[in-house]
């Protein structure tokens, strides 16, 4: 589904079911997973970027949440995990091309780890729901991990295990875990989007909704705290 080319008025109606897709969080939020993750700082002293690439529905939430954080320095929105190259945004939202939207999370292990990271990932989008968020319906807008190390792939896999052990969801964590191979970044109007389109329909109904809850569960791990 072409997210700027539906009318205003039937988007309006339509999407406010699309802005409870993070509710039903609580357990998740409460469990001893959620919580080793988000506390397990990193021990590093590099301040050299590494980087993180997570698909979660919408690049437009993903990017507005991950911004947030202290310790990303860059967001970037783009297409991972198809075949097609170089492909247009018009191209992956056919569903034909195999890509999802993605966001590659530029980040400094010295102030924020990969397991932070994942804490957040799974927060920001509802990893139960295959192949879909809310009424964002397609292949694009799968749940997806792309790891660049083994050790983020062995991470994922240990805590996405340890989520459906504990179930930590009403139903099982279906996140895709593959090999991170190539990032094509979006047209240049995707990035930075809710900063830029913050009274456009979609970004008041659906990423608004879904950045307020994110600040709230990540509060104290916020740019703009103190």
């Amino acid at each position: 589904m072409n997210r700027t080319l539906i009318p205003s008025l039937l988007f309006l109606l339509g999407m406010q079911f699309s802005a409870c897709a993070q509710d039903g969080h609580e357990n998740y939020q409460k469990s001893k997973t959620f919580k080793q993750m988000n506390s397990t700082h990193s021990t590093t002293t590099s301040h050299k970027l590494d980087t993180a690439t997570f698909g979660a529905g919408c690049f437009w939430c993903t990017e507005a949440q991950f911004q947030q954080l202290k310790g990303v320095e860059k967001v970037e929105s783009g297409f991972s995990g198809g075949h097609t190259k170089n492909p247009s945004y018009k191209e992956v939202c056919t569903g034909t091309t195999g890509h999802a939207e993605v966001c590659n999370i530029y980040y400094d292990p010295a102030k924020i780890s990969f397991d932070e990271l994942l804490a957040a990932f799974w927060t920001c989008h509802d990893p139960t729901q295959l192949n879909r968020q809310g009424n964002d319906v397609g292949t694009q807008y799968r749940s997806v991990v792309f790891y660049h190390s083994e050790e983020q792939k062995k991470k994922t896999e240990e805590y996405k295990r340890k989520l459906n052990d504990e179930k930590a969801y009403d139903g099982p964590v279906v996140t895709e875990i593959s090999p991170f191979t190539a990032f094509y970044k979006a047209e240049d109007y995707h990035q930075d989007y809710y900063n830029e389109n913050s009274a456009q329909p979609y970004c008041m109904m659906v990423v608004k909704p879904k950045l307020d809850k994110f600040k709230k569960v990540f509060k104290g791990k916020l740019k703009t705290d103190h």
